[in-house]
């Protein structure tokens, strides 16, 4: 497994992971609500890559991106610029191999290089299997977002997590 920054020609086959990922219900769109297009998700792989706080890692094996971690800071000199938001997804095919914490291990390492303190995210209460992944890389929960997101007829709960580097 290799893991590395995106590139431009990589958006086709990350669009299709988070799509992919949006499938299991635990994503913060559900499956369908968002498009996603190949020339606007190239630019924002571009955007992120221009911004020395921001970074879009992929996980590929054999040529083949399987998961994807997005973390978006600020890098402009602020109160904020410390601090950097963080959403993953893993193939459905390819989960319970350890890529997501292969990504959070990358993102490790990456968040220090660049001098960043905090890293943040939020999870659906009800996705065990993310929260443990979260707390077994270090983030703690921070707070519940109570009835945060309404999926399938129902209100549920976010957590909000964070890790202090």
């Amino acid at each position: 497994m290799l893991i590395r920054e995106a590139i431009r020609e990589d958006a086709e086959q990350v669009i299709a992971v988070i799509k992919n990922a949006e499938e299991s219900n635990f994503m913060l769109f559900g499956p369908g609500e968002r498009k996603l297009e190949t020339e606007q998700f190239t630019k924002f792989i571009e955007n992120i890559n221009n911004n020395s706080h921001s970074a879009l890692f992929i996980a590929e094996i054999e040529k083949d991106v399987v998961g994807y971690l997005i973390v978006q800071g600020n890098n402009i000199p602020s109160r904020v610029s410390h601090r950097a938001y963080i959403v993953v997804g893993i193939h459905s095919d390819f989960r319970g191999r350890k890529i997501g914490t292969a990504l959070f291990s990358h993102l490790d390492d990456w968040s220090k290089e660049k001098g960043m303190h905090r890293l943040e995210l939020t999870v659906m209460a009800n996705n065990t299997a993310g929260v443990a992944l979260y707390e077994k890389m270090g983030f703690e929960i921070e707070g519940t977002k109570r009835h945060s997101l309404y999926v399938d007829g129902e209100y549920i709960d976010e957590y909000f997590m964070a890790k202090l580097l």
